[in-house]
């Protein structure tokens, strides 16, 4: 069986996570209370169902129940992995207030910012289960394509994502490492150079003439080619490398794509840049 846990905030995206499990033909079970996540695996695959989504979330019965559940799934060879949603307090509340939503825990006497609060509490020990997807910034598609593409690894494997952001709009909450690119010469200061991003060959060409953004790029293909075997040794399904510029459009989409280029020859690799509105998808 191939287990999908979704678990994270309330108004971060999972709902929408479960649909494009069960389009993909995921057998989906919502608000499934920890401790009976075992049996209730066992039942479905006894049933047949190869493949299971489970929402697992702050309204679940003992919560705390979960890591030790999930050790107990692994021990008995099941393909398990925790896709955990978040987003940043500003983002949920602009969200609870567009769709007028009433916040699952707002029922206790809280207003809707104190009910976020605790609920990140809550989940706090959850989130360091599984890997951390940051729906601040992200529309309901773009978010439908990361799962998808998540979908699609294999088991055993560890998928590396490269993803580009600009500072000025804030370090993404879902990177494993963050690696600042501000210190390397800018193309935004050339004017032939400033509608352009880092994917298109006159960027290219203008960054792979600076010496720092050389050194740079080997610097960082180095110190992930000695750590990410390491990695792998501690059960990592997924690893988020985070690379920000000013903007997010010239040198860390430059490094992004780069680095992408490499590891991809003996790693599955996922690009996404936060800072490009219209960027492609790399299946």
């Amino acid at each position: 069986m191939q287990l999908v846990l979704v678990s994270g905030m309330s108004g971060s995206g999972k709902s929408i996570a479960l649909t494009v499990l069960e389009d993909a033909g995921y057998y989906c079970v919502d608000n499934l209370p920890a401790p009976l996540l075992l049996e209730v695996v066992r039942f479905l695959s006894e049933a047949g169902h190869e493949q299971v989504a489970i929402s697992v979330d702050a309204r679940s019965v003992a919560l705390s129940a979960l890591p030790e559940r999930l050790d107990e799934l692994r021990a008995h060879g099941i393909d398990s992995r925790l896709l955990y949603l978040e987003a940043s307090q500003e983002s949920l509340l602009r969200r609870f207030s567009e769709t007028r939503r009433r916040h699952p825990l707002a029922g206790q006497g809280l207003t809707v910012a104190e009910a976020i609060e605790r609920e990140r509490k809550m989940l706090g020990g959850v989130a360091e289960l599984g890997h951390r997807i940051d729906t601040s910034d992200l529309q309901p598609k773009a978010l439908r394509h990361w799962i998808k593409d998540l979908l699609g690894l294999q088991a055993g494997s560890m998928m590396l994502l490269f993803e580009s952001f600009g500072f000025k709009d804030g370090i993404p909450l879902d990177a494993n490492w963050v690696i600042d690119a501000r210190m390397l010469p800018n193309p935004h200061y050339e004017p032939d150079l400033r509608a352009l991003t880092g994917r298109d060959p006159a960027v290219i060409e203008f960054l792979e003439r600076q010496e720092a953004v050389v050194r740079l790029f080997e610097d960082v293909r180095d110190f992930l080619g000695r750590w990410l075997p390491d990695m792998v040794r501690d059960n990592r399904y997924h690893v988020t490398v985070a690379i920000g510029c000013t903007g997010g459009q010239h040198r860390s989409v430059y490094l992004a794509e780069k680095l992408a280029a490499d590891f991809g020859k003996t790693w599955p690799v996922l690009v996404r840049h936060r800072g490009l509105v219209n960027q492609d998808r790399r299946d």
